[in-house]
């Protein structure tokens, strides 16, 4: 097959971002490196176009999403929709299931094939912004049903995010898993001068690298520290991300008496790689995850971690870490249990776990659910044929 220009459109990006631009980014390197041509549109706050390591990205002026942190949305239709009919994709990827479900649209009268990438589940989202679980799950019905109709394809990471989809008897989901640096994220890392900055001699540091916002539970955490001290066990917690919940999560370290310590967005990478990999223990409470980026990248580093039963990542981390109910009481539990295991035991069972998830696997997935295998890597095992479907 010859080069295709494969044009990704996203939304609920900002600088801070975490696990969605690490997803953007390595994916479009990927497709770069098999001979395709990966264009980006995201929304940023004034335009630009510029080459890259993942391809060509275009920023679209956005505004500010509010309560989100700095989250920014493409909004202008006709002008999204006049720049995707001069770029003439081969192919349309859309990682966002909601503002932008309209392009679906577009790609059908365009005759384009066009991918939704699920990265979240829509009943866990709700249900974290507080929608009871019965009226979470008939919207997000609605909306999947909605999603599946519009678009050739829909792409889950994981078996979890994919359920949705099959709850509502959708014929055309794929499964495409996201992967991990396995180079850069590595227990090489591991500093001790580092790990002495934040934890004294034999206390437990734990570490959280999340978007401190209500669909990501990172009170969680704090909950959990509190509840192993309360316990006896000298632990300390730090937060890596930001968000808008962060001013009221310091104020409650404050007020419990809690050894936090915020570290907000850490841009740097081999940073952040260092303290994923200094960590004893890390913590990942998201419920809504479909996937979990942050977690795996602390497995590569050789760092057990702590994930919540509701989300999609006890199918990612296998038997390499702990998984509890979403309250504190329960992290802490699966904390204990973790810790009781030899350090380098656990250490090489993170590690192993995660080089199951290396980013050339999920490319291969990822081409293959366009239709755009690359000639140097064959197709994702078990990757189904193109149906072009809708729903049954």
């Amino acid at each position: 097959m010859s080069a295709l220009r494969i044009v990704r459109l996203a939304n609920f990006v900002a600088p801070a971002s975490g696990g969605l631009r690490t997803a953007l980014r390595e994916l479009g390197k990927g497709f770069q490196a098999a001979g395709h041509e990966p264009v980006l549109i995201v929304p940023g706050e004034r335009a630009s176009d510029r080459e890259t390591e993942q391809g060509r990205v275009i920023t679209l002026p956005g505004p500010l999403l509010p309560g989100t942190g700095g989250y920014r949305v493409l909004t202008d239709r006709r002008r999204v929709a006049g720049l995707l009919e001069e770029l003439a994709p081969d192919r349309l990827e859309v990682s966002d299931r909601t503002t932008l479900r309209w392009t679906g649209k577009w790609a059908r009268r365009a005759r384009v094939p066009a991918v939704m990438v699920s990265h979240e589940t829509a009943d866990g989202v709700l249900r974290t912004w507080g929608l009871p679980e019965g009226a979470a799950r008939r919207a997000a019905d609605a909306l999947n049903v909605r999603t599946a109709h519009t678009y050739a394809r829909v792409v889950c990471t994981t078996e979890f995010a994919e359920r949705e989809f099959v709850r509502i008897g959708a014929r055309n989901v794929v499964r495409a898993p996201l992967g991990v640096d396995l180079v850069q994220r590595h227990p090489v890392l591991r500093d001790p001068v580092l790990r002495a900055r934040h934890a004294r001699g034999e206390e437990v540091l734990l570490v959280t690298c999340t978007r401190l916002s209500v669909e990501k539970r990172p009170g969680t955490a704090l909950d959990a520290l509190q509840a192993l001290l309360r316990r006896g066990r000298r632990a300390v917690l730090v937060v890596a991300g930001d968000g808008p919940l962060r001013p009221r999560l310091e104020q409650r370290a404050r007020e419990r008496g809690l050894p936090v310590t915020f570290l907000g967005h850490v841009a740097d990478r081999g940073e952040l790689g260092a303290l994923q990999a200094s960590a004893d223990v890390c913590l990942a409470p998201g419920p809504a995850e479909t996937f979990g980026l942050a977690a795996l990248e602390a497995m590569a580093c050789g760092t057990p971690v702590v994930v919540s039963a509701s989300s999609a990542l006890p199918e990612v981390i296998g038997s390499a870490g702990a998984v509890a109910a979403d309250h504190g009481g329960a992290f802490a539990d699966a904390v204990e249990l973790l810790l009781a295991r030899p350090v380098e035991e656990r250490r090489e069972a993170a590690r192993a776990r995660a080089e199951c998830f290396g980013w050339d696997t999920a490319v291969a997935a990822f081409l293959h659910a366009h239709d755009a295998v690359a000639s140097v890597r064959p197709p994702a095992p078990g990757s189904r044929p193109f149906m072009p479907g809708g729903v049954a």
